[in-house]
């Protein structure tokens, strides 16, 4: 069984439709895909319409957050919820008001470039997203178009990486408290790609025990951005801590080059995430009619 647990659509920052998405994953040979866009679960009903036959969805997101350091800046991270409930006003409420922020962070960031003179205009990049939650990705991928620069890797490790002048931080959500939201809409949260490093500032083991205390359940350990070193290491702390332990691709569509199912879940793993996430159920085949096709 081949399980990727951490795929993106265009609802947020990927180049597929989730529909075009759960084709590629099926394409690939995947039995299970998780569709986690940012901070928005607007791709889930387009994803249970158009889920091929076998292919079972897990209904997932990834939560910008943040952890806030004693005696430092904070590091922004990541986290993956699976199969919340949806309607949790109070998850529901953090949600709008993390896509209100990178909306606007997104807008801040274009107009800065534009008036260095970078041919990037906000309205234009805010129609081509197609109504999905618009970010620096969405900047990325315009100054890609415009030739500015070669990739939207090149454009986050130049343009628009936390040290350019025309970054703009956003207020995430600090991550304890998310964690707080997933596990009381009924979620399963996994911190998402937790070391990093090429990415920024990583946070330290007492970080990632302080979540496990305020309910994390999974690291995901087997990411394209850990190399065989920190996946050892994930993979003994989550042992000590009692954590799931996942892995996945984290597919952009061409947006990255990394192929979906690039790394997978073993089985046992998603079957304890299926056995802990109350808030919502896979899309998938129903019994019998599993039953009448075999």
């Amino acid at each position: 069984m081949r399980i990727d647990l951490h795929t993106h659509s265009s609802v947020s920052d990927g180049t597929e439709t989730p529909a075009e998405l759960l084709a590629t994953a099926r394409a690939a040979g995947l039995d299970v895909v998780a569709l986690t866009d940012h901070d928005t679960t607007a791709g889930w009903a387009a994803a249970e319409r158009a889920r091929p036959a076998g292919l079972t969805v897990i209904p997932g997101m990834e939560l910008s957050c943040r952890w806030l350091p004693d005696d430092a800046p904070p590091i922004s991270v990541h986290l993956l919820a699976y199969l919340f409930d949806p309607e949790h006003p109070q998850f529901a409420a953090e949600r709008a008001r993390l896509r209100a922020e990178r909306l606007g962070r997104g807008e801040r960031i274009a107009l800065s470039l534009a008036e260095a003179g970078y041919p990037v205009v906000w309205e234009e990049i805010v129609a081509r997203s197609g109504g999905g939650v618009v970010g620096r990705p969405h900047v990325a991928r315009a100054l890609v178009e415009a030739g500015v620069v070669d990739s939207v890797d090149h454009a986050f490790a130049t343009l628009l990486h936390h040290r350019s002048p025309h970054y703009v931080a956003k207020a995430d959500t600090d991550v304890l408290a998310g964690i707080a939201l997933v596990r009381a809409a009924g979620g399963v949260p996994v911190f998402a790609h937790g070391l990093a490093t090429r990415r920024g500032r990583v946070v330290g083991d007492e970080a990632i025990a302080a979540m496990t205390e305020a309910g994390l359940l999974g690291l995901e350990v087997d990411h394209p951005d850990h190399d065989e070193q920190e996946r050892a290491h994930l993979r003994g702390l989550a042992r000590d801590l009692g954590l799931l332990v996942t892995g996945s691709s984290d597919y952009h569509g061409t947006n990255k080059t990394t192929p979906i199912g690039a790394c997978t879940t073993a089985p046992d793993q998603l079957a304890e995430l299926l056995a802990r996430g109350t808030g919502s159920a896979p899309f998938q085949d129903r019994p019998d009619a599993v039953s009448a096709a075999g």
